[in-house]
């Protein structure tokens, strides 16, 4: 620790810090446009001036490491003198076009121009011109406003881990973009939006869309994948306009994936607004009262054992809950949350989450790989696995069994066949040291490792590995199962499985039940359920569920609703609504819930107050929200009998843009999916990434 002077201030600051870094440990304000906390420093545009004491000119904070006994001074003649002649350069080229910039409203030169500029100009030259870049469907570009910071460079680089941003030539002719001119490659490419300081980089799909402050701001939770970031929702009218991440150290850091930022066109187009009952073998509008009645006329005599529900990847907890319940009065078993044929273990809580947690990958010392692909999967995740890869200069060991892929970080290949497991097991494979001499071992367990016939035998395998290499201790769980669903760990928790005498999904598709409750299930193909078989679709999309239906029920999106979901760390967090359904659509639980009324098994709960108080009734976990748990660590391990076949692991994922029904139904999602290169094994990016 190093003791130094703040504007009369003393402060106590780690070695190593940077005089800017204890500027704001005092609660001094210092402006930046290349400094962020997540990147490297690069001191490009010397906004950040102090004045330290004996020195022989205006320091630049961000690059300039704290010393003990230090004199710093952040708001004296020379310091506002430099600030000004600074801003007056950033400003000598840019095109001062505010009225018709995106990022008016919300734009740091904005904002420190006036708070740190001068209000005039020197000059009267004319202003440079830089070409546009075409960086894909997502950004859109202006270069004439860069400043040169390079935010967007070292992001590429040293987050998102595909180097495809650069500057080239020098001084004045200094342009940053692609080498060569193509789309951006990284899922995570709409973060270059957010670390702009200018509107150099903007939203090609909400170009001239709205001002930020023409919206309404709703903090929730996103449910395009497993992981479970923090968003918000900014929205206008009746319509969602984009949505943005929020901080969260413990999962997204700062970032978000492209799928979850730019999908919500997909939010507006193909949605479910009525209900519709098939009569004469087509589809017709209802009205609720005809929709139920439908359904209740074909419930009439059927047993239980010949009803069953298939929950969705988008479902909340509490449309689950009400599901289970609403069966459970009509005494069904059959229900089922794993549309992919995972073969999940829920008898312990151990065996289906990510147990290390993704802020626990930042103290992992060795990794494993089965059967994930964590960048398409997860690409947060991924970007967390790349910071720590990154943290230990490139020297963490980490290894794949998995098909080749280029995961933006330097990977050991053990093979594409499940098979390489009993070399981990039996000490056989050189890795298998590695992650014994691992103080924090990670092996993180996807989704194409076992939604294959072999799935539960792979898993009580991957189980045995974590076993071997001493990655079950009290103090760390090193197992880590990565889902790929937002509604997954939610299911699993309230025990939306099979009951006694109950039937899985292939079972219930083959003929085994007369009627079949699609709780927003369209992530399979519809085509395998028996003609014969009654199949009511409750789901906001006319997706693939809908298209096989007797009975449509609109229900909300999850912009639409309050909602519970669970992350694939076990984290339970809380979605709120920024919106209206569309017509006659209504939140999942309400739906069930009026139905339950029209039948005589009424649900026992009116309110969504009442319903989560029936959640941490039927799991403790659902009361303890925002937290991150797992079970205790013992020494009992997954069922999974028979044998491993030697057919290579398959991705979970084959299209990152197109997983679900709103990414399906967004045009700028197909737009991205068209312009996705191949998978870039063994390319120079890769190599560069390393």
């Amino acid at each position: 620790m190093v003791k130094l002077t703040v504007d009369g201030t003393e402060v106590e600051i780690a070695a190593g810090s940077s005089v800017l870094q204890a500027c704001e440990q005092a609660g001094r304000e210092i402006p930046r446009f290349c400094y962020h906390e997540r990147l490297s420093v690069a001191g490009n545009c010397r906004m950040c001036l102090v004045e330290i004491e004996k020195a022989p000119k205006p320091i630049a904070s961000c690059a300039y490491p704290a010393a003990e006994g230090m004199v710093v001074k952040t708001d004296t003649p020379m310091v506002r003198q430099a600030r000004r002649g600074v801003m007056e350069f950033l400003l000598i080229n840019h095109p001062l076009d505010c009225p018709i910039c995106d990022q008016g409203g919300e734009c740091d030169l904005q904002d420190q121009s006036y708070a740190y500029g001068m209000d005039h100009s020197r000059y009267a030259e004319n202003k440079r011109a830089v070409k546009d870049k075409n960086l894909g469907p997502l950004v859109k570009t202006v270069m004439t406003r860069c400043i040169q910071c390079t935010r967007c460079i070292r992001f590429a680089t040293e987050i998102a881990g595909v180097p495809e941003l650069g500057a080239t030539a020098r001084g004045e002719n200094l342009e940053v973009g692609t080498y060569v001119e193509h789309a951006l490659t990284s899922e995570l490419s709409g973060n270059l939006i957010d670390i702009c300081p200018v509107g150099a980089l903007t939203s090609k799909p909400y170009a001239f869309v709205s001002r930020p402050w023409e919206l309404r701001k709703t903090d929730s939770i996103d449910a395009l994948d497993a992981i479970g970031t923090p968003i918000r929702v900014d929205s206008r009218g009746g319509e969602v306009l984009r949505i943005l991440p929020r901080v969260n150290d413990d999962i997204n850091e700062e970032w978000i994936g492209d799928k979850s930022r730019f999908s919500v066109d997909g939010l507006k187009r193909r949605r479910l607004d009525r209900p519709w009952v098939r009569r004469d073998g087509k589809l017709q509008p209802a009205t609720w009262p005809e929709a139920f009645a439908a359904i209740a006329e074909r419930l009439q005599g059927l047993p239980g054992h010949r009803i069953g529900a298939i929950a969705g990847d988008l479902c909340d907890a509490e449309s689950m809950m009400a599901c289970k319940d609403l069966l459970a009065s009509l005494g069904a078993h059959n229900l089922d949350c794993r549309q992919d044929g995972a073969a999940l273990d829920a008898s312990r809580r151990d065996f289906y989450l990510f147990n290390s947690t993704i802020a626990g990958i930042d103290a992992a010392d060795a990794i494993l790989l089965i059967g994930t692909n964590p960048r398409r999967e997860a690409p947060l995740i991924n970007a967390r696995i790349r910071k720590r890869y990154l943290a230990t200069a490139g020297r963490l060991p980490i290894a794949a069994i998995t098909p080749p892929s280029d995961l933006t970080y330097k990977t050991i290949n053990l093979g594409a066949s499940p098979a390489a497991l009993a070399g981990l097991i039996d000490a056989t494979t050189p890795f298998a040291e590695t992650l014994r001499a691992a103080a924090h071992p990670m092996i993180i367990l996807g989704q194409g490792a076992i939604a294959r016939p072999d799935g539960a035998a792979i898993l009580a395998a991957a189980w045995r590995v974590a076993d071997a290499v001493g990655a079950l201790k009290p103090a760390w769980h090193g197992f880590n199962m990565l889902h790929t669903a937002a509604a997954r760990v939610g299911a699993l928790d309230l025990g939306f499985l099979p009951g006694p005498g109950g039937l899985a999904m292939p079972a219930m598709l083959a003929g085994g039940v007369d009627l079949l409750w699609l709780l927003g299930a369209d992530a399979f193909d519809t085509a395998a359920i028996a003609p014969s078989t009654f199949v009511i679709y409750q789901g906001h999309h006319g997706d693939r569920g809908a298209a096989r239906a007797d009975v449509i029920l609109p229900g909300a999106a999850y912009t639409e609703k309050d909602g519970t979901y669970v992350n694939t760390e076990g984290r339970v967090q809380r979605g709120y609504q920024a919106l209206v359904a569309p017509g006659e659509a209504r939140e999942d639980w309400r739906i069930l819930r009026a139905f339950s009324a029209t039948i005589g098994h009424t649900l026992p709960y009116d309110t969504i107050d009442a319903l989560r108080d029936r959640l941490a009734q039927a799991n403790p976990t659902f009361a303890r929200v925002g937290l991150a748990r797992f079970g205790a660590t013992d020494t009992g391990a997954p069922h999974g009998e028979g044998g491993i076949a030697d057919a290579p692991f398959t991705p979970a994922i084959a299209d990152y843009y197109q997983t679900n029904p709103i990414s399906r139904a967004s045009l700028t999602m197909a737009a991205c999916s068209a312009n996705a290169p191949p998978a870039l094994a063994g390319s120079p990016l890769a190599m560069a990434a390393e």
